[in-house]
Parts: C-alpha cells; structure tokens; sequence
C-alpha cells in the first residue's frame, strides 16, 4: 500500500481550500471520533499505540452532541434522576 505524504496532504488541502492541516490533525481526529463511537480506552490505545492514559487523553476532543448520543445510546443512568441534575 502506497503511503499518503505530508507533502501531498499539503497540496490537497489547498486544492479544496483547507488551511493549515496536518497528519497529526488526523490524529486527533481519528482518536476523538473512536471514543465518540464507543470505544473504550484500552481499544483506541490499541489503534494509536498510546501506553498510557495520560497521553491519550491530550488526543481527545469529544463533541458534547456525540457524547449525548453515547449516553441515549446505554440506557438508563445508574444514577438515575442525579444523572440529569
């Protein structure tokens, strides 16, 4: 499989007009949209090789709209009426 290069990325990202992207961008975002989908710590650490929690924790940035549909998405709350206080 060829790879994509940073140099690439760069003139395609002027070619459809997106400023000042890079490939740790992605990483931020591909690590973000696991957590949205669910998965748990020890699985995205698997895909983006992180050791430790720490560190994986700086790649994450969870859209509150996405963090709704997780919750709706498990049911009932443990905590039930405190959970919407």
């Amino acid at each position: 499989m060829r790879q994509y290069t940073s140099g690439e990325l760069r003139r395609d990202s002027v070619e459809v007009s997106v400023k000042d992207l890079h490939f740790h961008d992605l990483r931020h975002e591909g690590t973000s949209r696991l957590f949205e989908a669910g998965f748990a710590i020890e699985q995205v650490s698997l895909v983006t090789g992180h050791k430790d929690w720490k560190m994986l924790r700086r790649y994450t940035h969870i859209r509150p709209e996405a963090l709704h549909r997780l919750a709706a998405s498990r049911g009932p709350s443990p905590l039930g009426d405190l959970a919407a206080e």
